[in-house]
């Protein structure tokens, strides 16, 4: 399944989480999984998981692809540089961050707008739920699967998904 409009979620411009451009055409021919993230959730522990993904896959065309977002409950309310040293020095985050964005609403990012179309395994798509939503783009730059925030990064459907990516 392709992204509501045929087009790339990585076709879009996004920020850098301390500045710049995060320059998602970098990411094309890679595997990328796109998780809305945030550090005062009761999901955030999820971050391990992630930077695991992130270590274990990296050297075969992967990347997470965190993305701060506050919409749920207040739980990202850090500026830049506080989200950055939370993710380094707590859970020793390797992978990029963009700036941050809202996911939902009339403000969506139009990352999320080419996001959002494609349903995850129980059917759901639209609206993000919650933090950690992970979306995965295959290495053709289309979405491929999606997961529900509860949903772990190291979870057999998530890594099995991952590796189908990389051959």
């Amino acid at each position: 399944m392709t992204t509501t409009n045929g087009s790339s979620p990585l076709d879009v411009e996004i920020g850098a989480l301390q500045g710049g451009s995060a320059d998602l055409s970098q990411y094309a021919g890679k595997a990328v999984l796109v998780v809305n993230v945030a550090s005062k959730c009761g999901l955030t522990p999820q971050y391990t998981g992630l930077e695991k993904l992130q270590e274990q896959y990296a050297e075969r065309g992967f990347t997470v692809l965190g993305v701060p977002c506050n919409q749920f409950l207040g739980q990202e309310p850090g500026s830049a540089e506080e989200i950055a040293e939370f993710c380094s020095a707590t859970y020793g985050v390797t992978f990029p961050l963009t700036e941050k964005v809202e996911v939902n609403g009339d403000d969506r990012h139009p990352l999320y707008d080419r996001l959002t179309g494609f349903a995850d395994a129980e059917g759901h798509s639209g609206d993000i739920r919650w933090n950690f939503e992970k979306f995965l783009i295959g290495r053709d730059g289309q979405v491929v699967a999606r997961f529900s925030p509860q949903t772990e990064p190291e979870s057999d459907e998530v890594v099995t998904a991952v590796e189908a990516q990389l051959g």
